[in-house]
């Protein structure tokens, strides 16, 4: 991939008080989709649960750090189309922008940016851009739109590519 700066590793951890789908079962049967550009990438259903744990983790090529990145959550359906269970976009500029800067004589633990929530994005509390164990790291808690309830927890990594910065 031409211009690539990094990879970001997405964890996504869990599901929140999600929406239930599936009336009979007063549950649902979750999954998330990651979208960035035209990367597309999405976790395992969880059956039966609307406070999933997933704790998988997705990677994603990133060229443009101006280029929001969507998460849809889904419940997984057999003879019909999957329901849509909400949505959130979170923007990584500011996370890319610390993950470029040279960390590694800073003290593990410390945090580098704190991220507030606000009505441009879909944070559901504050969310610190921290250096740990010699990573960028940044856990957040995603409000779903676009449904009654629910939230995602993610924990976003920085990997560098060796030369991505053109030494």
């Amino acid at each position: 991939m031409e211009n690539l700066l990094g990879l970001l590793r997405i964890n996504v951890i869990r599901g929140i008080k999600l929406a239930i789908r599936d009336a009979s079962a007063r549950s649902s049967d979750p999954y998330v989709v990651v979208t960035m550009a035209n990367q597309k990438l999405k976790t395992r259903a969880v059956k039966n649960n609307v406070n999933p744990e997933w704790n998988e983790e997705l990677t994603l090529a990133i060229a443009d750090p101006n280029l929001p990145i969507k998460l849809e959550v889904f419940d997984r359906d057999t003879f019909t189309p999957d329901d849509k269970m909400g949505d959130a976009e979170f923007d990584i500029k500011t996370f890319v922008e610390v993950a470029m800067m040279r960390l590694q004589s800073m003290t593990s633990g410390t945090i580098i940016r704190k991220i507030k929530p606000n009505r441009e994005n879909c944070l559901a509390e504050e969310s610190p851009i921290i250096w740990e164990n010699q990573k960028v790291i940044q856990h957040m808690y995603l409000r779903l739109r676009n449904v009654e309830c629910g939230e995602i927890e993610l924990q976003l990594q920085w990997i560098e590519i060796p030369d991505s910065r053109g030494l």
